[in-house]
């Protein structure tokens, strides 16, 4: 897509809210455009908008394989209360048993280099296998959730994987957040009431406490941008 294309597209969504941009992305992108959901509760605001609109829009998750079972459980309650498909990525089974078998199941704890490569095999890897053929991949992003969020755009054409790039709730607060799952009754990981934020792999994720940033739970035993390569800041700002 030209850059002058998703300036348009840009100016566009910039001025509908959440739900109006995502009918417009259905209308204008039909299968081409792919939500990715890992259950967390923006995540789910998403789902809802884009399931009660009935919006041709393909939602995908990412199973790890060492996800918590209350994210299991919210899975199992989405699906049952949209009645929606939500295709499954694996990791290569090949790759993660060499991981294992030569480094052990903890490895990550080990290193950064090693935690990334955890996150490569589990996550990065299922990723680029979902976003063949996408044209809009969706995110749950929030600018408030981190520093190395805060410079994101609403639309971004991403290097990474040659894509546009939709965080349609990129400006909601958490409050804002919170308070649309109460409105509309959307099932959200019980986890979130016990003071984690943000959830991932259960090994590499803990509870924040008073002040902490909402990222501060994710790999919490190293100093790092707290991304585990899914959304490395590599888009391109077009203005």
């Amino acid at each position: 897509m030209e850059k002058n294309s998703v300036n348009k597209l840009k100016s566009e969504l910039e001025n509908l809210s959440a739900s109006e941009g995502l009918l417009f992305i259905s209308k204008l992108f039909g299968g081409q455009a792919k939500f990715s959901t890992s259950f967390g509760v923006e995540d789910q605001v998403i789902t809802h908008l884009i399931a009660s609109q009935s919006l041709g829009i393909e939602i995908f998750t990412l199973d790890t394989g060492r996800l918590f079972q209350e994210t299991y459980d919210v899975f199992d309650l989405t699906k049952k209360r949209y009645k929606i498909p939500i295709t499954t990525y694996f990791p290569d089974p090949k790759r993660v048993e060499k991981l294992v078998s030569e480094k052990g199941p903890n490895s990550f704890f080990e290193s950064v280099e090693n935690r990334k490569e955890c996150c490569f095999i589990r996550k990065v890897e299922p990723l680029q296998r979902a976003l063949k053929n996408t044209t809009v991949w969706i995110t749950g992003l929030r600018s408030e959730q981190s520093e190395n969020r805060n410079g994101l755009e609403i639309v971004e054409w991403n290097e990474q994987y040659q894509l546009i790039k939709y965080n349609p709730i990129l400006n909601w607060s958490w409050d804002e957040v919170n308070r649309f799952v109460e409105q509309n009754k959307i099932p959200i990981n019980t986890l979130h009431k016990k003071g984690f934020p943000s959830i991932g792999c259960a090994p590499c994720t803990r509870a924040i406490a008073a002040g902490e940033n909402s990222r501060a739970g994710r790999w919490w035993w190293e100093s790092s941008s707290k991304e585990c390569g899914l959304h490395e800041h590599k888009a391109v700002v077009l203005n």
